[in-house]
């Protein structure tokens, strides 16, 4: 099983960004698929889920109306748009898969089956 994470880099206040998490090694179908965060001195947090099998989507108070997460099973890559970013949006993001929890975990921090290794954002004023 390999998540593995693109697209993250520097912008400024308001700009976007779009994350790539390419998965391989499982049926990217019938699974909960999505990202969390970690910035500096804080704990990880989920940000945004969706689950393949019919796109329904979860994603975090703080970037509702400015992040969207779609996903391609033809390509097995879930994306995550990013518009209007904040400094406080700065942080490593990493995608992550759970196979039968679905997205009603995402917020707890728990039962994560898979993880990628990160991609770094910086937002700066």
């Amino acid at each position: 099983v390999q998540l593995v994470e693109s697209g993250g880099g520097s912008v400024q206040v308001g700009g976007s960004l779009r994350l790539s998490c390419a998965a391989s090694g499982f049926t990217f179908e019938e699974i909960a698929i999505g990202w969390f965060r970690q910035a500096p001195g804080k704990e990880r947090e989920g940000v945004s889920c969706i689950r393949t099998i019919d796109g329904r989507t979860v994603s975090a108070d703080s970037v509702k109306g400015r992040f969207t997460i779609t996903s391609d099973n033809a390509t097995n890559i879930a994306y995550l748009q990013m518009n209007d970013l904040k400094p406080e949006d700065t942080a490593v993001y990493y995608c992550a898969t759970t196979f039968s929890r679905g997205c009603g975990i995402w917020f707890g921090n728990y039962g994560i089956d898979y993880w990628g290794k990160g991609t770094p954002v910086t937002v700066s004023s």
